[in-house]
């Protein structure tokens, strides 16, 4: 992966979990999971505005906005799957405030960048991955 195109926020978080010797970035992650941004009112309740992220086992669905070239990545994730909702918090946190062109050119590969590989499951990974890839799908469709 270069890091020509990766957004400050989500390299910042990825020194964070690098910087943690192997054993303590599972708990990097939980800190993330309890700060996933709460969705704004008007989204709340509203699944039909959300897509479902299939590649996750547990049940996550996003929401991506583009206003005047900016994005917000809203997401649910159950409390009771920390990994899986640290991930969301991870995007959610280093999507929003970014241009459009800046969130698809985020490299694919970012989730496996994080150091993670040997703490969590290749599914938890592609499950990131999966909220990643549709969150750009879904910024290119409302540019």
């Amino acid at each position: 992966m270069t890091d020509t195109h990766l957004p400050e926020r989500l390299a910042e978080f990825r020194e964070e979990f690098l910087e943690l010797p192997q054993e303590d970035r599972l708990e990097l992650l939980l800190e993330f999971s309890a700060e996933l941004p709460p969705v704004p009112d008007y989204l709340a309740g509203k699944q039909e505005l959300y897509e479902r992220v299939a590649e996750c086992q547990s049940p996550v669905f996003i929401h991506i906005e583009v206003n005047d070239g900016v994005v917000a990545m809203h997401a649910t994730a159950p409390v009771d799957a920390p990994t899986t909702r640290g991930f969301a918090s991870i995007l959610a946190q280093g999507i929003t405030g970014l241009t459009a062109d800046e969130v698809l050119a985020i490299p694919g590969d970012y989730p496996q960048t994080l150091g993670l590989t040997k703490s969590v499951s290749p599914l938890r990974i592609g499950g990131m991955t999966g909220m990643l890839v549709r969150a750009q799908r879904q910024v290119r469709a409302k540019r």
